[in-house]
């Protein structure tokens, strides 16, 4: 059992750990992702502190992680080139984040509950993916490409796969290699470790660490192994304190009366928002204290976020996956550690920014890529493959797309795909259609899903119009909490025209009182006196059969007991007369699926013929009408293991159990136990005792058979006639299934 997440003192520290760890991996991506944007440098810092501290004094999740969002760069880029100047942009920030606070408090956050499972894990295994496609360049020395880019194509026109290629070329620093290569080791053998995995001190630390004082000596060595400023953090560093005031840019009020604004404004609410709900989602999936999050909550948290951005000169923050799942996976329990990150960001970039700069980008690609490999692990795509085509498509098709393309647009495929797969299920599977052997003849059950639409209207119809003359239909709606106007109209017409014009007989039931569908059962399903009449043993035996296949597939047959018990109160018309045991594990109405009034069943110990058994047998077959005789042993039966034991010991009956009476159904087992071996069970192992007591079962059934024709002349008379007909079976306790015994099934006794 998980530990409450919310112990102190015990989740202050890991959530303090991960506010580092989380921090040093923000702090290049809000850089990076500015630089992508087009943006001022300091405004992805801006992004980042109240990303961090007010969203996330905010917001309800507790492993959620604000900032400047990857998935945003285009369109910041975009709207900063049509508006014209960053500070109008910053107007446009404003009024997306007024939006926003309107969709929270609209509760449009409950669009996040209609993102298919698939596509939210094809989401974060894209960007796991993604992670180690992009900081394999870092690692190397090859930086070009502005760290926190995630987009296929890249701003220096290259492509997540050539920027790679470009390192076969010669674009490798040596250094970098060094403090990359040493940085993933440090960061594997520390996850295989538990005493280092319990340690306070978070190996992404001792990995920037690391990669400072490996910084240090390069530089003393100079090149080749010299790692230069672009492959290190580049933090604005001011001089003065009024220098950093300097660094902040404020919104272009004057705009207020241009539409582009408000246009501008409504495309950064929309795509903010639905990435957030995206974000929010996935990070969720993968909280291992299965918390959920305030969808509407984060709406109203990520819009004030998106107006202070706006005010001082920052761009707009998202719920970020990479930040989170860093989170998660640094052992982060409450939103503490996003706004431990955000104090960081102010705390360092204000008073130490030189010394940020001292940080190499491998040191940060490691931990990055290792995160990667979290996310988009093998066993994730196992198990996303088991879980059939249906799961395994949209899971493959959202990844790919993302790499490919971007965030929003390959989710914007995945749904798609998603949505495909769901309108392709409901069209061929609106609906099972099973054929019933019922008392009154074979009935064809059509249940209908619980959503039936119009797109299931054809292969509706051609399910009813494929019934022929003399067709019993059931139409069942029982698990149905939808159905097109549209197909109740055509269930309605086909059973009071269609139907009776086809010679087909239509009978429903279970649908809600809403649809204006009673139930209407014309078919019979209980055994009257004419069924009984015209049935022949052959024919009774063929029912329980099928009844003991339903009972084995789970799919009995759905019968309305009140209807039967009011059928059968006046008078009742058993097709066969079943001897089994009284152990718990056989009940014959449950083994062969039938309906009141449809069997009598006698049970005794050892299913054991006595005078009284006869009498009722007699009773069922000549008085009521039953068409058979059925004895049933089972399997693991322990009253012929008793009776076995007590037989082969010699020992007192009453004395060893205590029962009184017990005496006269041991000895009648008894006449079914080979005494030669008998004197050799001892030397039995427990199997071969087992298997030696269901043979003395099956034997202790065919003794029955044949005692029952042989001490019943009424009986035996009716299977003389013709008009009955003994068989013997074995139960199966551990599968279900019944074995008609091969020296009875020919319904003779001899």
């Amino acid at each position: 059992m998980k530990s409450d997440p919310l112990h102190v003192p015990a989740s202050a520290v890991k959530d303090a750990t991960a506010g580092v760890v989380v921090f040093l991996v923000a702090l290049p991506l809000c850089l990076g992702i500015a630089l992508a944007s087009g943006a001022p440098l300091f405004s992805g810092i801006i992004s980042g502190i109240i990303g961090g501290i007010v969203v996330g004094a905010i917001s309800g999740s507790h492993t959620s992680v604000s900032g400047p969002a990857a998935g945003l760069t285009a369109i910041v880029s975009a709207q900063i080139t049509q508006l014209g100047a960053f500070e109008t942009f910053l107007l446009a920030v404003i009024v997306a984040g007024v939006l926003q606070i309107v969709l929270g408090l609209l509760r449009a956050g409950a669009l996040s509950a209609f993102f298919p499972s698939s596509v939210i894990k094809g989401l974060l295994a894209a960007i796991g993916v993604i992670l180690i496609l992009k900081q394999i360049p870092h690692i190397l020395g090859h930086d070009s490409d502005p760290e926190g880019e995630m987009g296929f194509v890249q701003p220096d026109n290259e492509t997540t796969f050539s920027e790679i290629g470009r390192l076969f070329l010669g674009e490798i620093h040596y250094g970098a290699v060094i403090v990359g290569l040493l940085s993933i080791l440090l960061l594997v053998f520390w996850d295989k470790k538990q005493w280092l995995k319990k340690s306070p001190i978070p190996a992404p630390l001792v990995v920037v660490l690391l990669g400072v004082g490996l910084g240090a000596i390069f530089q003393r060595l100079g090149n080749p192994w010299l790692i230069e400023s672009s492959h290190l953090v580049q933090v604005p560093v001011a001089t003065h304190w009024s220098d950093f005031w300097g660094f902040l840019d404020y919104p272009a009020l004057s705009q207020w009366t241009n539409p582009a604004v408000y246009y501008s404004g409504l495309i950064i609410a929309l795509v903010a928002s639905l990435e957030t709900l995206l974000n929010l989602e996935a990070i969720d999936k993968i909280d291992p204290y299965q918390r959920r999050s305030p969808a509407n909550r984060e709406l109203v948290a990520q819009g004030v976020g998106n107006i202070l951005c706006g005010a001082f000169g920052g761009i707009p923050v998202t719920s970020v996956i990479v930040r989170s799942s860093v989170n998660v996976i640094s052992g982060g329990r409450s939103k503490r550690v996003t706004i431990i990150h955000g104090c960081l960001l102010w705390l360092c970039v204000v008073l130490l920014p030189t010394y940020l700069n001292l940080i190499p980008l491998a040191s940060l690609a490691a931990i990055l890529l290792v995160t990667g490999f979290k996310l988009a692990s093998p066993g994730l795509m196992k198990q996303m493959f088991r879980e059939g085509r249906y799961q395994f498509v949209p899971f493959i098709v959202t990844l790919v797309a993302i790499v490919l393309t971007d965030l929003m647009v390959g989710i914007g495929i995945g749904l798609a795909i998603s949505l495909a797969f769901i309108l392709n299920s409901n069209m061929r599977r609106p609906m099972r259609a099973i054929v019933e052997k019922h008392a009154g003849g074979e009935v064809v059950h059509i249940q209908l899903a619980s959503q039936v639409s119009f797109l299931n209207r054809a292969s509706l119809e051609d399910a009813l119009f494929q019934a022929k003359p003399g067709t019993q239909l059931l139409l069942d709606g029982e698990l149905s909490d939808y159905i097109d106007p549209d197909l109740l109209s055509l269930i309605r017409d086909f059973k009071t025209k269609t139907a009776p014009a086809r010679g087909v007989t239509v009978s429903t039931k279970g649908f809600r009182p809403r649809f204006n569908i009673p139930d209407d059962i014309r078919f019979i399903d209980y055994t009257t006196q004419q069924i009984q009449e015209r049935s022949t043993p052959e024919q009774v035996l063929e029912i329980l059969r099928d009844g003991n296949r339903r009972f084995l597939s789970g799919q009995r047959l759905v019968r309305d007991l009140g209807r039967q018990m009011s059928a059968t109160s006046y008078g009742q018309h058993p097709l066969a007369v079943i001897l089994t045991c009284i152990d718990s594990r056989s009940p014959a109405e449950l083994i062969f699926d039938t309906g009141l009034g449809d069997i009598f069943t006698i049970r005794i110990a050892g299913n054991v013929v006595r005078s009284k058994v006869l009498g009722s047998i007699e009773y069922a077959c000549a008085v009521a009408g039953a068409k058979l005789i059925l004895v049933m042993g089972h399997t693991k039966c322990g009253a012929v293991n008793a009776s076995v034991d007590l037989t082969c010991s010699g020992a007192s009956i009453e004395e060893a159990t205590g029962c009184q009476h017990l005496d006269l159904i041991v000895h009648e087992i008894a006449k079914s136990i080979d005494p030669q071996t008998c004197r050799n069970i001892s030397r039995m192992t427990p199997e071969e005792r087992s298997r030696y007591g269901d043979e003395v079962a099956r034997k202790n059934v065919l003794h029955a058979v044949t005692l029952i024709y042989q001490e019943s002349s009424t009986i035996r008379k009716l299977i003389d006639q013709k008009r009955i007909a003994i068989v013997g079976a074995m139960y199966d306790v551990a599968t279900g299934s019944i074995e008609f015994l091969p020296e009875t099934t020919d319904l003779k006794v001899w």
